[in-house]
């Protein structure tokens, strides 16, 4: 049977995704110039060994002039790769239309279900009618996604093979740091091996961490965070209206709080916990604690027993006394998970007193037992606990509870304290891309096809200037090699993409700690309602807070 398409979806399909005015009169008067070399910030000698072939690239930007690109016939596949974020199929599709306006003879295949895809050959041909089925929607099912790992050479070569197979010689990776750290270890083997393969990166993640000096926002996070700050805001007006409940709102994001603090800037709770603050201030979760008593005891004063507190996935794991013991856990479970899996009971615990160090053991038996057995699951791909599954906010709430019964036997705390739980994780991840995910990603993919057209390879797609009107938008792109670091991973040190955390010293975060000392104890909330995708500019073509308040950083630094 047939679907039936919604309005909505189908006046998407023929929305016309705005491009960086120099991408807006054809490609003969595009020319690729070359800026300064992109180095990492840290472990450069390292990175250097790692990455002989393509590491000291320099930065690239597109400009007006006469297009000297070799003329050749491109073969591409693309690979959609880690989590869901709004936009990545307007990524393929910017990469298929700048495909097939250079050359109606280029083709473009994707490999299904992520890098697995690529090392098993299993793909589908782009045509014209797939293509116009997925514009402007949120997912991945276009081709499917995967997280597989690219890192061994069996699999560089295998990849290789495929590719000379079906006639590939360009591979775009859409994905977030660890994807896009594949991609630059394939761009690294295809080119000292002379494979004749281009890798080109575009960055993807909601969470938001995969920015820097060249990337100033990855896609997806402008879509999620709207759709949480729609939530949250409901949540705000049923709280005003029932009056009654403390709502404790943990949002994604799996090592940074950029999600939190974004979500915080549209709505203005009553709490939001940035974990870089706990981690460099050592605040410990009985001083979290205090710190969200206190906003129940102020606001109770004023007879308003009701509020919302944001937490960030990751808060747990930066927690200074929960951060080392995460560590050591994930050590352990790298090399002792069968052995640990074997015991059950107090010999579990027995045993796993012997492979902690004292102080983390003790911690580890001052938690609850579910959260004892949370931080004992299955880890992730690259070896880590997965936060997602950790109920902090649920932690959170009993630890509150029992400090607000101690404040009230003592006669000091006389309000109501009715809690409740929420979690907004994958609601946000296959949204509809709002207008400026759906420009941004489509930009992103258009000019990853220019990158590939001037013979570029171990680079990220990039677009900026992106607090402006998307005609003023820059493109160009950055080497991958001069984003990374070196990073413990299932106890070894591997080179990675440098995750960017919240800064406390940028703008974003100084409006927050300005502002929340009033939100704690008044009602300040905003309600920014859903994703608008008609009307005026203003409101369908805004940026997220975060972007417009570093772009306004920026442009003051620069006089």
């Amino acid at each position: 049977m047939e679907s039936v398409l919604s309005p909505l979806q189908t006046a998407r399909y023929e929305y016309k995704p705005k491009l960086p005015e120099i991408y807006t009169h054809g490609m003969c008067g595009i020319i690729a110039a070359e800026g300064e070399p992109w180095l990492p910030s840290s472990d450069c000698e390292a990175i250097r060994n790692i990455f002989p072939h393509t590491f000291g690239m320099n930065r690239v930007y597109f400009r007006k002039g006469d297009n000297c690109a070799p003329k050749k016939k491109i073969n591409a596949g693309v690979i959609l790769s880690g989590g869901q974020a709004p936009g990545g199929h307007n990524v393929i599709t910017g990469l298929y239309d700048a495909l097939k306006e250079a050359d109606p003879a280029n083709r473009l295949v994707g490999f299904k279900n992520g890098p697995s895809g690529l090392l098993e050959g299993s793909c589908i041909e782009f045509t014209d009618d797939l293509i116009d089925r997925y514009r402007n929607t949120g997912g991945f099912d276009i081709i499917g996604s995967g997280r597989t790992k690219l890192e061994t050479e069996e699999q560089f070569k295998i990849a290789a093979e495929v590719c000379a197979k079906l006639g590939i010689s360009a591979v775009v990776v859409i994905g977030g740091d660890d994807s896009n750290t594949n991609a630059a270890m394939l761009a690294e083997y295809f080119v000292r091996e002379n494979a004749g393969i281009q890798v080109i990166g575009c960055p993807k993640t909601i969470d938001g961490d995969l920015k820097n000096e060249g990337v100033e926002i990855s896609f997806g996070f402008d879509t999620a965070t709207k759709t949480y700050a729609d939530l949250i805001g409901n949540i705000e007006r049923d709280a005003c209206s029932a009056r009654k409940y403390w709502h404790f709102i943990k949002v994604m994001g799996r090592s940074a709080s950029h999600v939190a603090l974004e979500c915080a800037l549209r709505t203005q709770p009553n709490v939001c916990i940035i974990s870089e603050e706990v981690e460099a201030k050592k605040t410990s979760f009985t001083e979290i604690t205090e710190q969200i008593v206190r906003s129940v005891c102020a606001r109770s004063e004023r007879g308003d027993n009701f509020g919302v507190v944001i937490v960030p996935e990751s808060l747990i794991e930066f927690v200074p006394e929960l951060k080392d013991l995460i560590a050591e856990l994930n050590d352990v479970l790298a090399s002792k998970s069968e052995e640990l899996a074997a015991r059950a009971g107090w010999k579990k615990y027995a045993y796993l007193e012997t492979l902690l160090s004292p102080s983390s053991y003790k911690v580890f038996t001052l938690l609850p037992s579910n959260i004892q057995n949370q931080l004992l699951m299955d880890r992730d791909q690259h070896g880590n606990v997965q936060l997602s599954r950790i109920e902090t906010e649920k932690l959170l709430i009993e630890l509150v509870r029992k400090r607000l019964a101690e404040l009230k036997h003592d006669e000091i705390y006389h309000g109501k304290f009715s809690p409740l739980s929420h979690f907004f994780g994958y609601e946000g991840r296959c949204a509809f891309p709002s207008n400026f995910d759906a420009d941004y990603c489509y930009s992103l993919g258009y000019n990853a096809f220019m990158l590939i057209s001037y013979s570029y390879t171990g680079y990220l797609s990039t677009i900026s200037n992106l607090a402006r009107p998307a005609a003023e938008w820059r493109a160009g792109g950055v080497p991958l090699t001069g984003m990374m670091n070196l990073e413990r991973r299932s106890g070894r040190l591997k080179p990675v993409i440098k995750k960017s955390l919240v800064d406390l010293n940028g703008a974003p975060f100084r409006y927050f700690a300005e502002r929340r000392g009033r939100w704690a104890v008044e009602t300040c909330y905003t309600f920014p309602g859903a994703i608008q995708y008609y009307g005026p500019p203003s409101v369908c073509d805004a940026v997220t807070k975060t972007l417009e308040l570093e772009q306004t950083e920026r442009m003051k630094k620069r006089g």
